[in-house]
Order: structure tokens, then sequence, then C-alpha cells
């Protein structure tokens, strides 16, 4: 059944329920990365720049697959869509089973990408679903309650990974500097063979939540029927790229999602080099999605009622680089804890840029909404410039790399958010 304006107001809560399952299954998935790196980092016997291609392989997907998503939901519908963007993940984590069996690191970058193609098809249909899905005046509180669910996962899942496959990690990586070649391939083939459990379970359970969608009954939502007339500055427009405010955007998005998985993915590493032990270290990333999640609920609470997005964007940028430094100038505990507090600074970030940059696109808005996902690409090249900067230098100082991010960001949303042509 299609919903229509009508017959929306009478949805009940269980559609929320499922789409919450959904946007819990996109935080847990997405920052499983933080754990992978440094795991994989020793199964696998790679350098800095070599780990950080875990998080290229996942978030180049969003590039590569946003357009096709857009394509393959015209086509099949929101419905299908997510059952099958979870299908496409449970193929990917079925990878990391041969992967973990032969030690292979490209395995393991080619199921990370199959679940990064699944979650952009599945991010594709579920971000607008939740918004049509109901009142238009409602909309922003099943968001806000969406973005909990999703925070919520990522602070749980570098926690729970991180205990079953980096269990002994400090002891292991001690020893098998001491080990003859032969029983070291054994010990770093078993450390690899802790990836299979919890990923055969995670096949399972994206096998069973597809399922639960293709027969939930969800309703079938109609995009159209939402579409805002069209400005008639946008109307008088001919090309997306007429709109200099939403192509600044995409590039200040871009960057965004670069500095906030840097902070995420390579806390644990970095924490690591500043002397903690890897089975303290495994922690920092959840600490990190913590204070995003803190400041997810700053946002839901202030805006727009006590600052406006461009003035939260402003101050998001601001503390970025007022943390990014002080965690260049201190070293150990301190260190760590401003990488960490980047958290706060970014959790602000990608509800502001959003609405700036598809502000009167109008009839463009589904255009700019994909070039939009494909930005996402951004948490693919920093992190592995991140990973490049740290082998030829220091994990320390690669960091500086987020402070250009942050100033382009300050400069967004101070003035690169105005910029229109006539």
């Amino acid at each position: 059944m299609k919903t229509t304006p009508l017959n929306r107001h009478f949805l009940g809560s269980r559609p929320i329920l499922i789409i919450g399952i959904l946007f819990f299954v996109f935080g847990f998935v997405t920052w499983l990365g933080s754990v992978l790196i440094p795991y994989l980092r020793i199964a696998c016997q790679l350098n800095s720049f070599q780990s950080y291609f875990v998080a290229f392989s996942f978030y180049i997907s969003y590039t590569v697959m946003a357009i096709p998503s857009s394509w393959v939901l015209e086509k099949i519908g929101f419905k299908k869509g997510m059952s099958v963007g979870l299908l496409l993940m449970a193929v990917g984590a079925v990878i990391f089973i041969p992967a973990a069996l032969t030690r292979y690191y490209f395995l393991f970058l080619v199921g990370l990408f199959f679940q990064g193609a699944g979650l952009t098809l599945l991010q594709t249909a579920s971000n607008p679903y939740i918004t049509i899905l109901g009142p238009k005046e409602s909309a922003a509180r099943r968001i806000s309650i969406m973005g909990i669910c999703n925070g919520v996962a990522g602070v749980l899942a570098p926690l729970i990974l991180g205990s079953v496959i980096l269990q002994d990690a400090d002891s292991l990586t001690a020893s098998i500097a001491l080990m003859d070649p032969m029983h070291k391939e054994m010990a770093l083939h078993t450390l690899a063979s802790k990836a299979i459990l919890p990923y055969t379970i995670m096949v399972v359970c994206l096998i069973l939540l597809s399922l639960l969608i293709h027969y939930s009954g969800l309703p079938e939502v109609d995009a159209d029927i939402d579409e805002e007339v069209s400005t008639l500055s946008s109307h008088r427009k001919k090309s997306i790229w007429q709109f200099p405010h939403l192509l600044i955007g995409v590039f200040t998005l871009f960057l965004y999602v670069g500095v906030e998985v840097i902070a995420v993915d390579t806390i644990a590493g970095f924490a690591h080099v500043q002397g903690f032990s890897l089975s303290n270290a495994k922690f920092f990333a959840s600490f990190t999605l913590l204070n995003m999640l803190a400041g997810y609920f700053i946002g839901i609470t202030c805006i727009p009622r006590y600052i406006k997005q461009e003035n939260a964007l402003l101050f998001s940028s601001i503390t970025g680089v007022a943390f990014a430094v002080t965690a260049l100038l201190t070293n150990g505990t301190t260190s760590v804890v401003f990488i960490a507090l980047l958290g706060v600074a970014n959790a602000l970030m990608w509800p502001s840029i959003w609405p700036l940059a598809i502000d009167g696109l109008g009839r463009f808005t589904k255009t700019g909404a994909s070039l939009l996902i494909m930005a996402i690409g951004g948490g693919a090249l920093l992190p592995l410039l991140y990973g490049y900067l740290a082998d030829r230098f220091t994990a320390h100082s690669a960091y500086g790399i987020v402070i250009p991010c942050y100033i382009v960001i300050f400069y967004y949303a101070a003035y690169g958010h105005k910029i229109r042509t006539s």
C-alpha cells in the first residue's frame, strides 16, 4: 500500500520501531572500523597506511554507489531497497569468513566494500523514508530518535567486537616478535579466525532483518508526493552546477566526514602509540562516539530554539580547531582525551551542513542529495592520508590534517552557504 498525506497520520509506531532498528544497524556496522583497523594491522602485518584501506574500502562505496542506489530505488521502491541493502551487507559479512580463514587482506577489503554498498542503498532509502513516514511537523523528532539509535549502536560496536577479536592482543603482539616464522603464521591465523564467529552471527542477523523488512507490511511511500514545489529561483536554473552553495557544501561535507572518521577510527592506534595497552585503547573509539552522542543531545535541545544551525556549525568548527590544536600540543592521556572530544565538535556538523546545502534547490533537491551522499567518500580518502602522514612522520603530528578541514567548515558556516548565483 502506498501512503498518502491523508493516511500517513494514521500510521502506528511499528514502522518507526523497524526503521529505528535499521539505524541501529547503520551505527553498529559503520563504526566497526575503529576495531578492525588495529586488528587487521596485527593479523595481516600491515603498516599504518595499509591499515587505513579498511576505512577507504568501506567509505568509497558511498561515492561509487550513491547514484546507482537512487536508480535502484526508482525501480524497486524504498521498502524493497532496504531489504536488498541488508542482503548486500550480509554478502559482505560472508566474505569475511574466507578472508579470516586465509588471512588475505584484499578479501577483507572486498567484504567491507560490499557492506558499505549495502549501507549506501539502505541509507539512501531509509533517510527519506523516515522523513516522509508521518506528518512533516514531527519529522525532526523522528530523525532525532533515529540519530540516537545510530549513536548508541556506534558506542556499543567497538566494545562488543573489540572484546572478541582484540582479546589478549597485547601479549600476542609482544610474543610474535620472538616467534619463528612457522609459529608466527600459526599465531596470526589463530588471531584472524576470531572474526569468524562474530561475522557469522552478523550474517544471520542481517538476513533475518532483511526478511523482517520484506514481510513486515511496511507501507511503500512515494517521495514525489512530498517534493516541494520548486522555488522561482531554482526554476530558472538549468543545471545543478548553478548552485555554488551546494557545491561548496558537498566539499565541506566531504571534509567533515573525513575528520569524523579520523577521530573515531584512528584513536585506538594513537592511544596505543601514546602508551595505552591495546586492551584499553580499543575502548577509546566508544568514548569518541559517546561524545558525539552527547553533542547530538545538545543539538536536539538547542537547535533552533537557542541557536541557528549555521551558528551551531560555526561553533562546532571553532571547537574542532581548539581541540585539535590542544591534542597536538599535548601528549599522553591529555592528547588522547582531546582527540576523543572531537566527537562533540563533529556531532552537529552533519545535521547543520545538509539543510544549508540543499536550501533553495527546488526540483534539483534529489540530485543535490545524491551529491551529498557521494561526499561521504571523504571518510575513505582522508583517513588514508592520515595513515600516510603517520608512517612518514608520527601518528601524533598527522592529526594536523584536521585543522585546515575545520577551517573550511568554518568558512562554509560563515560565508559559503550564502553564495548564490542570480
